[in-house]
């Protein structure tokens, strides 16, 4: 085998490896993180190309000021007893969180500040199922990292389960 082989079989190993690593990090996550709800301000489109889906907005957003925070990094949110969060404040590095209080990783984009997944899809048909939905589920760890596991209605009962 020749050194050409062998280079590109290494990188693909090495590929391969970091792609199936981010996986099993985002299943643990969506397994094991802390459940966070955040209130919903939903639109509903529809994509011929795409299926349905709804595009979120979360109301906890409108409470930061863009212009006040950097373009990358970390909040701290308060959670009631329904685990639904508020903005609290933006997070310094070596400062202590109170018992009700988790980290929560954003990014300011074109359009204001984005936290986790900005639209949640569904299968075909199934839109009067998610048309309360009123909270978006997340699971986040203790970095603040998030995944989107869900929707949930007024009475924060999953939808679509």
């Amino acid at each position: 085998m020749n050194i050409r082989a062998i280079v590109l079989w290494l990188t693909l190993a090495v590929a391969l490896g970091v792609v199936n690593w981010q996986i099993v990090q985002k299943e643990d996550l969506a397994a094991n993180g802390q459940v966070v709800l955040l209130q919903l301000a939903p639109v509903d489109p529809r994509s011929l190309s795409q299926g349905d889906y709804m595009d979120l907005r979360y109301a906890l957003v409108d409470t930061i000021a863009v212009q006040d925070i950097a373009p990358d990094g970390t909040l701290v949110i308060q959670l009631d007893g329904q685990q639904v969060a508020r903005y609290s404040r933006l997070y310094q590095p070596g400062t202590a969180l109170a018992a009700n209080e988790q980290l929560l990783r954003y990014h300011v984009r074109t359009g204001g500040v984005w936290i986790g997944a900005d639209s949640f899809f569904f299968e075909e048909g199934q839109a009067a199922v998610y048309q309360n939905a009123r909270y978006g589920e997340l699971r986040v760890d203790s970095s603040g990292n998030s995944i989107l596991v869900g929707l949930r209605d007024n009475a924060f009962k999953p939808l679509g389960r």
